[in-house]
């Protein structure tokens, strides 16, 4: 499997670089913020599985950034790597009460950083394979059986679909572009064309029947599994149209 992507946030960009450099050096899929807005932009167009996260950003700060990660359903699942010149004891636990994994004060090792990345990405790997059993909206998946159902339903699927359907049910809210998807639900050594996605979904989507709208196509990007949060306000949106009519 591929490995993991990371977001890097930092407005130091010698700093930046080197972190970029080396992360690369070892096989992690980069990308780089200069600040906190960029930051944000960067996480909901395309979800990391880590972000190094400066502290002290320009227009909104590493705290602020934190926070949105943990609030939207579509990125709470990211692992926070917050760096940081401060070492007071005060500023690692408000750093942590807002969602950071682990902190790491400014000067530090690379080496140690990576360490430390690597320690947090293998913790995420091994709760992520704890969960056997996914369910949202509906529909489960049960890994260990491989079986997948809608409401009471089960569904035919072939292993590439169960594989993508239980990539997205994971994740729901999360934007996947279809290389990511090729990915984490076939493998990254299968050889597929990127649009032989395109022809997977078409098919889940017919097998789900009046459940199909549940996996929405994220114009530019790819696909992902409605957000619940979404379904909701839908649904209380429809409801007060509906008192209005009475």
């Amino acid at each position: 499997m591929a490995k993991a992507k990371i977001l890097i946030v930092e407005d130091d960009v010698s700093l930046g670089e080197v972190l970029d450099y080396n992360l690369s050096q070892e096989g992690y899929r980069t990308r780089l913020a200069s600040d906190g807005q960029q930051g944000l932009r960067e996480l909901r167009l395309q979800c990391p599985d880590l972000v190094v996260l400066d502290l002290m950003l320009p227009l909104i700060d590493g705290m602020e950034v934190c926070r949105q990660i943990r609030n939207d359903p579509a990125t709470r699942d990211v692992i926070v790597l917050m760096l940081t010149a401060r070492s007071e004891e005060s500023d690692q636990l408000l750093g942590f009460s807002v969602g950071a994994d682990d902190y790491v004060t400014k000067p530090f090792s690379v080496k140690v950083l990576l360490q430390r990345i690597q320690a947090l990405l293998r913790r995420k790997d091994q709760s992520s394979s704890d969960r056997e059993v996914l369910v949202s909206q509906g529909v489960l998946i049960d890994r260990h059986r491989h079986r997948a159902t809608v409401g009471d339903t089960p569904l035919d699927l072939t292993p590439s679909e169960f594989g993508l359907l239980a990539a997205l049910v994971q994740q729901p809210g999360r934007a996947f572009s279809r290389t990511e998807l090729i990915d984490v639900a076939l493998g990254d050594d299968t050889i597929v064309l990127e649009r032989t996605i395109d022809v997977h979904i078409r098919s889940l989507r017919r097998k789900l029947h009046e459940h199909a709208d549940l996996i929405q196509t994220v114009r530019g990007i790819g696909y992902r599994f409605r957000d619940p949060a979404d379904a909701m306000a839908s649904e209380e949106k429809a409801d007060r149209n509906l008192r209005s009519l009475l």
